[in-house]
C-alpha cells in the first residue's frame, strides 16, 4: 500500500483495521510505516519489540523507531534511546540513550524527562547530576507521570538535593501508587506498614504485581520477608505474590 492508496482510507476504515486481529493490525501498520508514516513506524516498532502480532525482532524495532524519529517523532526517538540504554536490537550505549533521552525531553516528551533523569541521577551514560535530575523529574511529574512522581518522592525520602522530607516522600508515593506505578505502590505500601496501616498497606501490596517485573517482585519479596513491621515476612509477601499476573 502506497501513501497515496493509504490517503484515500476514512477514519472508519483505518479504525476498523487497527481493531482487527493483531496480525491483521500489525499488517496494515507495516504497510502504513512502509509509506512513510512516522506514527506507524514508532507503533510497529514497539510491535515487533513486544512481538504483539509479528515474531519479536528488536533489531528491526530499531530499525523502524530510527526512522520515524528521523521524522520528528518524538516518542519513537525516546524509544531510540531505551534500545541502546536496555541494548534491545543493539550494543548497549547509555551516553546515546542519553542523548536521545535529552533530545526528547527538550521536546517535553514526559517519559523522555524520567528517562534521562534517572541516568543523570546515576551517572550512567552522563556525569552524575542529581539536581538537574531532580529538575527533570519534576517536570515530568508536573506532567503527571507517575514513575516520575515515586522518584521525586525518593529524593525526599533519601535527602537527595533537598532536606529529608517524609511528609512529601509519603505524599509523591501515595500520587505515585494511585497513577499505577508498581515502585510507587510498594513504596506507599512501606510506609503506610510503618504507620502502622497494615490492612492498607496488605492491599497495596496486593497491586504491585499488576504491572511490577519479575525481578522487582522477587527483590520486594526479599525486603518484606526481612521486615521487622508485623504482618509483612507473611501475609506481606502473600499479597505481594497474590497480585502477579
Amino acid at each position: 500500500m502506497d501513501r497515496q492508496t493509504l490517503d484515500t482510507l476514512t477514519p472508519d476504515d483505518i479504525a476498523a483495521r487497527l481493531s482487527a486481529s493483531p496480525e491483521e493490525r500489525a499488517a496494515f501498520l507495516r504497510q502504513a510505516a512502509e509509506a512513510g508514516v512516522a506514527e506507524a513506524q514508532a507503533v510497529y516498532g514497539q510491535m515487533l519489540l513486544d512481538g504483539a502480532g509479528v515474531a519479536t525482532d528488536p533489531r528491526a524495532a530499531l530499525g523502524w523507531f530510527t526512522r520515524a524519529a528521523a521524522q520528528h517523532h518524538v516518542m519513537a526517538l525516546n524509544m531510540v534511546g531505551r534500545c541502546y540504554d536496555l541494548g534491545w536490537g543493539i550494543a548497549p550505549d547509555r551516553a546515546r540513550a542519553a542523548e536521545c533521552y535529552r533530545i526528547a525531553a527538550e521536546q517535553g516528551l514526559d517519559w523522555a524527562m524520567y528517562n534521562y533523569a534517572t541516568l543523570l541521577a546515576l551517572g550512567d551514560g552522563v556525569v552524575e547530576d542529581k539536581p538537574a535530575a531532580l529538575g527533570w523529574l519534576q517536570k515530568a511529574a508536573a506532567l503527571g507521570n507517575a514513575k516520575a512522581i515515586n522518584f521525586v518522592g525518593s529524593f525526599h525520602e533519601d535527602g537527595w538535593v533537598v532536606e529529608r522530607d517524609m511528609a512529601i516522600a509519603a505524599d509523591c508515593y501515595a500520587r505515585a501508587a494511585e497513577g499505577g506505578d508498581f515502585r510507587g505502590r510498594f513504596n506507599h505500601a512501606r510506609l503506610l506498614g510503618d504507620a502502622g496501616r497494615i490492612d492498607e498497606a496488605l492491599g497495596w501490596l496486593a497491586r504491585v504485581g499488576e504491572t511490577a517485573t519479575p525481578a522487582f517482585i522477587d527483590k520486594a519479596a526479599a525486603w518484606l520477608a526481612a521486615s521487622d513491621v508485623p504482618d509483612f515476612p507473611t501475609r506481606g509477601v502473600a499479597a505481594l505474590r497474590s497480585g502477579v499476573k
